[in-house]
């Protein structure tokens, strides 16, 4: 009754876009902030359209894959799934003979008929994209799942034995129409991609952070990456010399601040559906008052019942006693290049719980997550197995997670 195998982009393209179209991908209340986990019921449902390329947010690793379920004699399509194969670090490890990168698989996307639920076809797609995986040689496979998504949570930790992992938390930030104030105290550097790649890897080695891609400098020059900024006193002589490659750690000033700017709104939108009539309403008069009275700077946000998309902040990292100032700085910098996009209308950052940046970037709480839940499983034996350190089940020993946009 359930076949399920590779997506063919001829055949499958319009079948899959009419069956994800219908796919929520996670509740979502934006009155509910840090609580969301405590209510129940929840109105509104968080969709998304990825623009007529179901691949984008796997297809930068060379290893990749999608898979689809077909139901029945008629072969209707019912679920889809996606992975990828990459080299991440996993931040210090117990044992100095482990390598610095673990091959892992990133499993995504997994979608199902609202009408074909409760059939198998969710572990059925997952235990072959888990095949795939292992068959390339990945020794980890995770997930990343919205904490009140408890079909999903069911799934993956009670049948499929992954385990809760890591738990780093989503900062958002609405668009709104007015341009953010900058300090003239902070000098703003456009790192071009050579140096940004240069600093970031004095600035993170692989024992500093967990899952920091191998093929960074890809990413960083990636034509969706805007720019790699770099945020420091404007009384610092520095910025001719950071500029360049020909630098070391020493010639950054005691304080700084570094973000780069990813464009998602060219890869994919968001949509918030179900709204109580009264909350279309409120967001809609200040949207009014705003284009009728500027002056009065009224913090109205875009219109996000209709197809939106997001800048996503990453990378960010800061040092010194004015590095949380010169964050806020940059994460300003970024507000401002999304009002200049009318089909951005948020700008997010996903960081770890522990990390020190959280505390300086700015988000509304309503928009937010505090609590994006990762889950991994072991899929076969490597180095870390065979020194006995294995990550799963090592505490964390750094704050610092990287989240790869393109992943987003």
């Amino acid at each position: 009754m359930i076949r399920v195998r590779e997506f063919d982009v001829v055949k499958d393209l319009k079948a899959v876009e009419e069956m994800e179209s219908r796919c929520e991908v996670g509740p979502t209340d934006a009155g509910a902030g840090s609580n969301k986990k405590k209510k129940k019921k929840r109105s509104m449902s968080l969709y998304v359209d990825l623009l007529g390329d179901p691949l984008c947010r796997v297809r930068h690793a060379p290893d990749h894959v999608m898979l689809v379920a077909e139901y029945g004699e008629k072969k209707e399509m019912v679920g889809v799934i996606r992975a990828c194969i990459k080299m991440v670090t996993r931040g210090r490890t117990s044992s100095g003979f482990l390598p610095a990168y673990v091959k892992i698989a990133y499993i995504l996307g997994l979608r199902v008929s609202p009408f074909h639920r409760r059939l198998g076809i969710g572990t059925k797609l997952v235990e072959r994209v888990e095949l795939w995986c292992e068959a390339r040689g990945a020794e980890y496979a995770y997930m990343a799942t919205d904490p009140a998504n408890s079909a999903s949570l069911n799934l993956f930790t009670r049948r499929l034995s992954y385990s809760r992992f890591r738990s780093p938390v989503l900062l958002a930030h609405p668009v709104h129409s007015h341009l953010l104030p900058l300090s003239p105290s902070v000098a703003v550097l456009r790192l071009p991609p050579s140096a940004a790649i240069a600093l970031y890897s004095r600035l993170l080695p692989p024992s500093a952070v967990e899952f920091l891609p191998s093929d960074l400098p890809s990413l960083l020059s990636h034509p969706l990456t805007l720019s790699t900024f770099l945020a420091i006193p404007s009384s610092s002589s520095a910025s001719s010399v950071i500029t360049t490659n020909a630098f070391s750690l020493s010639d950054l000033p005691s304080s700084f601040a570094i973000m780069s700017l990813w464009d998602s709104t060219r890869v994919l939108r968001l949509r918030v559906a179900g709204a109580p009539p009264a909350a279309r309403a409120a967001l809609a008069l200040l949207r009014a008052v705003d284009a009728r009275a500027p002056w009065m700077r009224v913090p109205s946000i875009r219109d996000i019942f209709r197809p939106f998309g997001v800048y996503i902040m990453y990378g960010l990292h800061m040092a010194g006693p004015e590095g949380p100032r010169l964050m806020r700085s940059l994460c300003r910098l970024a507000h401002n290049a999304a009002v200049a996009d009318e089909n951005c209308a948020a700008v997010v950052a996903e960081l770890g719980p522990g990390d020190p940046v959280r505390a300086a970037v700015p988000h509304w709480k309503r928009f937010s997550c505090e609590e994006d839940v990762w889950c991994m499983k072991r899929l076969r034996g490597g180095d870390d197995a065979i020194h006995g350190d294995d990550w799963l089940a090592s505490p964390p020993t750094t704050d610092v997670i990287f989240v790869d946009p393109r992943e987003f």
